[in-house]
């Protein structure tokens, strides 16, 4: 991978939707190698316990997932899913295969329905199971039935619960593959750690805490801002060259320093309404575009191994800094980035994995035209210098960006991208996932209320006739003021 990490290509969203992938539902990880995958239905016995649950004490239903491993026997699966039926826990997904660790045992991931009692209950009964190996219970991602939007996937309604949508991760930071950098140094998983205890002991509201970073991550962000600063003059869209000096003076940008992202976060918020605030490894699509929906950016705070300063596996804070933070400071990329959240609010996993790889191609990889030449605005290009200077010469394949076909397209990790995508301008791509989100199988529209920041459904009359009020209000607002300008023109 170029020293900027892309966000939700393919093997992206394995690492980040939950599955056995996941690390952070283990005490180990595991390879991206083919699973078996049984979907199973909401059938008949379902409905039953359903209708049995309504007559049951009292508990919260909803939605979680459990990873175990079994000895590798004939019926020891089996025996372990009659646990689950014993238990009135529906299942909805399982995946099953074979170890990593040893060849005689099997790995498997369930995403199951129930009340947190039964599930409670299924737990201590798999614990005493003969063939189990080892269970492990990820934490924070109860998803409560109450919650649920009429059978579409739950999201945050107001921007407190962003603290799910947060603390909901998929692969910490600290958990490293072994082909990372600092995979054998010690002090910097260690180091790793601290920033995962930081980010998750965040909660909406407080100030971002303050991190004094080590000579050593200065040194590397030092090298790594350089460089990059060198190639922006002849690559960066204008919007980035306007809003990168006004990092250098109100937030500390330079070469000797690493930016604390309260300072960040707060010029952030004067200047398009956007703020960031940290994270603690990897997010599901969903959950990542949740946040954008409430101009919210979830950032890591985390510098890159020093051993290797122009290469990183993964996002660190000099992607999101260098790469993300500038543009956000515009207001009408700002709100394109909001447009691709609302949009996936509430809509199907396809729904959201093609918005996931069109903000893939335009946000991470985006190329735009001004002055009748090619810039670009996309993070993962703005914080990898190979790629930066690739992207914009004659080896690199630029198609005009079309979310319809742009969400078909392949994204890369490990190699530059086969192809980019260029808009003429931000306002032409906000314009282009509007019309292209209308195409969602979602029965109901959003609005984003700046003023409670929260997240109103639009699904009958009265909600829509409440946005129609202050649509006129501002209308009256624009009215008013052409009324003066023409008076004062003598118009």
């Amino acid at each position: 991978m170029q020293s900027a990490m892309m966000m939700f290509s393919s093997k992206y969203w394995a690492r980040r939707g939950l599955s056995l992938d996941s690390a952070v539902l283990g005490d180990y990880q595991y390879s991206n190698e083919p699973l078996n995958k049984l979907n199973t239905s909401k059938n008949e016995e379902k409905k039953t316990n359903k209708d049995n649950s309504k007559s049951e004490g009292a508990g919260e239903s909803g939605k979680t997932s459990l990873v175990f491993s079994l000895k590798n026997e004939v019926g020891g699966l089996v025996k372990a899913l009659n646990l689950f039926q014993e238990k009135h826990v529906n299942l909805v997904h399982i995946e099953s295969r074979k170890s990593k660790r040893r060849n005689s045992e099997v790995d498997i991931f369930v995403d199951c329905e129930c009340k947190k009692k039964e599930f409670n209950e299924l737990v201590q009964l798999l614990k005493f199971h003969p063939d189990l190996i080892s269970l492990t219970q990820p934490e924070n991602i109860w998803t409560s039935k109450q919650e649920d939007l009429d059978g579409f996937p739950w999201f945050p309604r107001k921007i407190s619960e962003l603290d799910k949508c947060s603390h909901r991760v998929l692969m910490y930071g600290s958990e490293l593959d072994a082909d990372h950098p600092g995979f054998k140094d010690n002090v910097y998983r260690q180091r790793r750690k601290y920033f995962v205890d930081v980010a998750m002991s965040y909660k909406y509201g407080q100030p971002i805490p303050k991190v004094e970073y080590t000579a050593e991550e200065i040194k590397t962000w030092g090298t790594v801002f350089r460089e990059l600063t060198k190639l922006y003059p002849t690559h960066a869209c204008r919007e980035y060259l306007k809003n990168l000096p006004l990092l250098i003076k109100y937030c500390g940008y330079r070469e000797d320093n690493v930016p604390q992202l309260e300072d960040v976060s707060a010029f952030l918020k004067e200047r398009s309404g956007f703020a960031v605030r940290p994270v603690a490894g990897y997010l599901s699509p969903r959950d990542f575009l949740a946040g954008l929906a409430y101009r919210v950016f979830h950032c890591t705070q985390y510098v890159r191994h020093g051993s290797d300063p122009l290469y990183t596996p993964e996002p660190d804070t000099c992607h999101e800094l260098l790469g993300h933070v500038p543009l956000l400071a515009d207001p009408k990329f700002a709100q394109f980035s909001q447009e691709i959240g609302l949009a996936s609010l509430g809509a199907s996993d396809d729904d959201v994995q093609k918005l996931a790889t069109c903000y893939f191609f335009t946000i991470e990889f985006g190329l735009c035209k001004q002055d009748d030449q090619l810039r670009v605005y996309g993070a993962g290009l703005l914080s990898s210098i190979g790629e930066l200077k690739h992207a914009l010469s004659d080896k690199a394949n630029v198609k005009p960006f079309d979310p319809k076909t742009t969400c078909k397209q392949e994204c890369l990790i490990t190699t530059f991208q086969e192809v980019y995508f260029v808009s003429e301008s931000f306002e032409e791509a906000k314009e282009s996932m509007r019309e292209f989100a209308k195409t969602m199988k979602r029965p109901f529209s959003v609005h984003y209320n700046p003023y409670t920041q929260s997240i109103e459904m639009l699904k009958d009359t009265q909600s829509i006739e409440s946005v129609v009020q202050d649509v006129r209000s501002e209308l009256n607002t624009v009215c008013d003021a052409l009324s003066k300008i023409n008076k004062h023109l003598g118009i």
